[in-house]
């Protein structure tokens, strides 16, 4: 990057918690940084669910990488699931199929990086999909 396009770009810094918030009943999602922030190159957003709360349902979009920041969360990835706790990464690439949910006992958390960016922009719709389908109970 020139020195020009470093200079348009302004810092981000967010402290825990804040960020642009999608309240989803038992899921919530807080973006801290997009297309405005990252030149439309990725998206940076946490994802949370309570307790025994299933996903979105299997899809296939863009890649995902996903860092769990807080309990265990069960992902899918193509036809396997797998439990990450805390510290776990997990790469899905752009095509293959995949969800998450929760079915602990306490809330869980993933850091979602989607690349390319422009993620955002589909979550008012998002929002709208689970207001009127809200997550079920997760599997055990």
């Amino acid at each position: 990057m020139n020195e020009s396009g470093a200079l348009s770009r302004k810092a981000v810094i967010l402290g825990p918690g804040e960020g642009r918030s999608y309240p989803m009943g038992r899921i919530a999602a807080v973006f801290k940084a997009d297309e405005s922030e990252s030149e439309s190159r990725y998206s940076i957003s946490e994802w949370w669910l309570e307790s025994h709360t299933q996903g979105p349902g299997p899809h296939s979009p863009r890649g995902r990488h996903l860092y769990v920041i807080e309990g265990t969360m069960s992902v899918l990835v193509g036809e396997a699931w797998t439990h990450a706790t805390r510290g776990s990464f997990i790469l899905v690439p752009g095509g293959v199929t995949h969800d998450f949910e929760n079915r602990g006992e306490t809330r869980a958390g993933v850091l979602n990086l989607s690349i390319p960016g422009s993620f955002e922009s589909h979550m008012p719709s998002i929002a709208q999909w689970f207001a009127e389908n809200p997550p079920k109970d997760a599997g055990i």
